[in-house]
């Protein structure tokens, strides 16, 4: 339970207790220090966690969650000062390194801790934690690396998708343009034909007409001739 609680009062920068937590408009919280210093690595006041863009530049202490962290240390100061040996009821001041466990001073001196090597309890987990914050560090780089990628990769595909509607909306201009011409093109050259049919049928009709015309008067001529 206490365990649960310690990662829930940690920080995502650092993985640490909040130590003077202060709160983005996202509701994500972070030591005040650590966000300083995310920041100063960000060409943008962004949240380490969701990425939102802050809306201030010093954001509020989150004093609600100060005040339980500190309570929370307390407490688990107090009880590992307080923690004693399982077997001889003593406290444990030291670290066996060969059997990677707190001990008393009556463990140092018993036989299953014969020839063991043995640190300070305060010195051991120092040592651990330091040791711990070196195997995270390389870790955190990959997965800022990777989270930026990801920024990344979200940009390259909202471009993509940007670009290809750009395209499609030219495309369709241009295609529409076209129908446009087709059509302009289509009515002008209609009108052509039906004025050159109006001429060519005038035309004949007046050849027509002149072809009756003489038939007509040579017609009268034979009969006129029969006549005589």
């Amino acid at each position: 339970m206490a365990s649960r609680l310690e990662e829930d009062l940690c920080c995502p920068v650092c993985q640490e207790v909040f130590r003077d937590p202060v709160v983005l408009s996202c509701s994500h919280s972070f030591c005040k220090d650590c966000l300083k210093r995310w920041w100063r690595e960000k060409p943008t006041p962004d949240c380490p966690v969701c990425k939102r863009r802050s809306s201030r530049l010093e954001p509020p202490c989150n004093l609600v969650l100060k005040n339980l962290c500190e309570s929370f240390l307390q407490e688990r100061d107090q009880r590992s000062s307080e923690a004693l040996c399982s077997l001889h009821s003593e406290k444990l001041k030291l670290f066996c390194l060969d059997h990677q466990q707190p001990v008393c001073v009556v463990c140092r001196d018993s036989e299953k801790h014969s020839n063991h090597r043995f640190r300070p309890i305060d010195e051991a987990a120092r040592q651990h934690k330091k040791e711990l914050q070196e195997t995270l560090e390389p870790l955190k780089k990959k997965l800022e690396s990777l989270e930026e990628v990801k920024v990344e990769f979200d940009q390259t595909a909202e471009h993509i998708k940007v670009q290809a509607r750009h395209t499609e909306r030219q495309i369709k201009e241009q295609f529409k343009k076209l129908h446009q011409f087709l059509e302009e093109e289509e009515e002008a050259r209609m009108a052509a034909l039906r004025e050159e049919e109006e001429q060519k049928s005038q035309m004949m009709k007046e050849k027509m007409e002149a072809l009756s015309r003489e038939i007509a008067a040579l017609s009268h001529t034979v009969r006129y001739k029969k006549s005589i």
